[in-house]
């Protein structure tokens, strides 16, 4: 995150993630400062109103949302109206457009890169569903391609070719109206694994090419970079509670027991457990507990860990996009906790894996140290991004007439005239003596 300076109207603004996940609903309070963002809190309940990413039991989820805010305000000391809040789910989906746009002044702006993105938009989407972001994977302009950003290069035809994620609007609504039902304006609607790929990613890996395998309690999200940009989204609908539920069948245990064994004592790889260490196991309806191998306990977890890398490298080769994966895969998310998980997901994927945790943040970071708080830390990235973009598209209109305003100064005493593109030309259509300082003026601006 850049340094901003004291006079950035920004500063000092506070935003909040809202995580509402299936196993737990997680708020992360962000203060924009002078070193980029500092964490001041968090609030985190169990959550049982969701189920596979989405919301299934309205007044469950807004009870957890409500503890886990008035939780994070606490820690914070700050009162939370707005919040950025994610959605994930196996309703979402992502399909590649292109859109093609006139360059208006010969110069790529801001405006011609929204109308660009705009009109990638415009494809015909089900009545049930809504466009949830448009994610540039690169711009053309004329006929060089691979442009990341192309404001401020000559051209006459810009074209953008993106990935459009897509969510089902009902989806959406119930995590507006559950936010809506606790007091709270919802900024923005975020994908979780978008989130989580900004809060542990670095600029490096987006550009050699990665993917982030979020692991969460219902749903398995994957985000793919390649060459800088966003390649491919996908959700598979298996996570932690599949491994938890397993548990507590083979074990026949209670589900809180089974969690519990699972984040105490599990490991997703039976060799890296000795054949003496022991298990206590608590009985369900009044049996007394009993003691059983830990290896017993890694030889339930193993199979269903193995099976949630196996589709996600199937999901990576259909995209067609294994091979320029150089960086390798980052994992996130509560369930890669699990002991012996990213040597599994090595040597299944068959790429270098890490545990991804946030970074790029200052303040208690060592509330929100885990891969489970990669989500929050993200959707506080992303709003404190989308309110810095909206204050360099304000600024950017009032900058564009100051130019023409200083243009037909510099005309008027230039004896020049101000052609529809904003240059200064002389009276017999050449360029005057007081080009040099409209040259200038040009570069200051």
């Amino acid at each position: 995150m850049s340094t901003h300076s004291a006079s950035t109207p920004s500063l000092g603004e506070i935003v909040v993630g809202l995580d509402i996940g299936t196993t737990k609903v997680c708020a992360v309070v962000g203060q924009i400062s002078e070193e980029g963002i500092t964490i001041l809190g968090k609030g985190e309940v169990p959550c049982r109103g969701l189920r596979k990413g989405i919301v299934s039991n309205i007044d469950w989820t807004v009870r957890s949302i409500k503890e886990a805010v008035e939780a994070a305000e606490m820690m914070a000391g700050v009162e939370i109206r707005t919040v950025y809040a994610g959605v994930a789910g196996s309703h979402i989906r992502s399909q590649q457009s292109d859109g093609v746009a006139a360059i208006a002044g010969g110069e790529v702006t801001r405006a011609d890169v929204e109308r660009v993105l705009e009109g990638a938009r415009a494809i015909p989407v089900d009545a049930d569903r809504q466009i949830l972001h448009v994610l540039p994977r690169e711009f053309v302009v004329d006929s060089q391609d691979g442009i990341r950003d192309p404001i401020g290069m000559s051209g006459v035809r810009l074209g953008a070719k993106v990935n459009l994620v897509t969510a089902a609007t009902s989806c959406v609504q119930n995590v507006i109206r559950c936010a809506e039902r606790c007091g709270l304006a919802v900024a923005d609607v975020v994908l979780e694994p978008l989130a989580s790929a900004e809060a542990v990613l670095s600029d490096d890996e987006k550009e050699i090419g990665t993917v982030v395998i979020d692991i969460g309690g219902g749903t398995t999200d994957l985000i793919l970079y390649i060459d800088g940009g966003i390649a491919h989204t996908s959700v598979i609908p298996v996570g932690g509670n599949n491994i938890t539920n397993d548990i507590a069948a083979g074990l026949r245990t209670p589900m809180a027991e089974a969690d519990r064994l699972k984040r105490l004592s599990g490991c997703a790889l039976g060799r890296m457990v000795r054949d003496d260490e022991e298990i206590e196991v608590p009985g369900v309806g009044g049996h007394q507990p009993r003691r059983c191998s830990r290896r017993v306990l890694s030889d339930i977890i193993e199979p269903r860990v193995e099976e949630i890398f196996c589709a996600v490298r199937k999901r990576i080769e259909d995209s067609g996009m294994l091979e320029q994966l150089s960086a390798g895969a980052v994992l996130t998310g509560g369930a890669v906790l699990l002991e012996g998980s990213a040597e599994l997901a090595e040597e299944i994927l068959g790429m270098p894996v890490r545990i991804g945790m946030p970074t790029g943040v200052s303040g208690i970071t060592q509330a929100i140290h885990g891969p489970g708080y990669a989500t929050g830390v993200g959707l506080v990235k992303y709003g404190v991004q989308q309110i810095l973009e909206a204050q360099s598209r304000a600024a950017a209109p009032a900058a564009h007439s100051m130019m023409r305003m200083t243009a037909a100064a510099v005309s008027k005493r230039g004896g020049a005239v101000v052609d529809e593109r904003g240059q200064a030309t002389g009276t017999d259509g050449e360029p005057p003596k007081s080009s040099r300082l409209w040259e200038w003026i040009k570069a200051a601006f």
